[in-house]
């Protein structure tokens, strides 16, 4: 079933994500020429990315991404030869993973659905794969529970999220952020609504629009919600503060303690 998280997901997402990065690289086509340097700017960014996803090892796999994007880590799954299926809740996400299959001459496709109620059986993925996009959903356990569903015995997920305790979150909103570290180590206290200007700050359209739907977790909250996986990691990535050091120095100081992102290996 549809939600109204769903509908609005659908919309605000037709602009792909990457677009501002695509905007900034002068990128106004989508020939082969312009997506390969999308990409190399993409990976350079999030250096780490591939490390945590490990396409190498999906060979031959069924290998779900949910989540897709300007499309730059769906094509090196099926680069890697993968049996890749993609799947976002918009339109043009779809259409562009279509397009670059294509242009590659790649096996696999890609569909629209939800990732609150995956259009997939029980026990028919290997890997599932998602980047930035079960926070957006409107109800992460559920999204982490169809993962659960979907997966195989021996499956495994590779997820990220946005950090509930990042150096954003302590910075910029000190009060909201102290507020959920005391809810986290258990006092009983009411949450508190991600506001606008948070939302704005990790995702907004080229109008300024911001996204209609994002949470943030805590590790503590995401053990709970992964509780039927026996084998979980957690890993904290990212960091676009400047203070005049180079991000690469950054990503693995502060990027480790106060990532803005939480990245997730679990296996079934």
């Amino acid at each position: 079933m549809t939600t109204t998280t769903d509908q609005a997901n659908a919309e605000f997402w037709n602009e792909l994500c990457g677009s501002n990065l695509a905007q900034t690289l002068g990128i106004t086509d989508r020939s082969k020429r312009s997506l390969e340097r999308f990409d190399r700017a993409y990976l350079d960014y999030y250096p780490y990315l591939l490390r945590h996803v490990r396409p190498s090892e999906l060979a031959g796999c069924r290998v779900l991404e949910i989540g897709l994007g300007y499309g730059a880590l769906g094509q090196k799954i099926a680069e890697a030869g993968a049996d890749y299926v993609g799947l976002d809740i918009a339109e043009v996400p779809v259409r562009m993973m279509g397009h670059r299959l294509r242009l590659q001459g790649l096996g696999g496709f890609a569909v629209r659905g939800s990732a609150l109620s995956l259009p997939f059986p029980p026990e028919s993925i290997d890997v599932l794969l998602s980047i930035g996009c079960f926070h957006h959903t409107g109800n992460v356990e559920q999204a982490l529970d169809e993962t659960y569903r979907v997966l195989r015995p021996g499956g495994r997920a590779v997820l990220m999220v946005y950090n509930q305790f990042s150096y954003r979150q302590w910075f910029r909103w000190p009060a909201r952020t102290f507020h959920a570290l005391l809810r986290d180590i258990g006092l009983p206290l009411g949450g508190v609504a991600v506001n606008e200007a948070q939302r704005r700050a990790y995702d907004s359209l080229a109008c300024g629009q911001p996204a209609p739907e994002i949470a943030f977790l805590s590790i503590a909250q995401l053990r709970r919600m992964l509780r039927h996986f026996p084998r979980v990691e957690f890993f904290k990535e990212n960091n676009t503060i400047c203070l005049r050091i180079p991000r690469e120095w950054l990503l693995p100081s502060l990027g480790r303690w106060l990532g803005l992102d939480i990245y997730i290996r679990a296996q079934k």
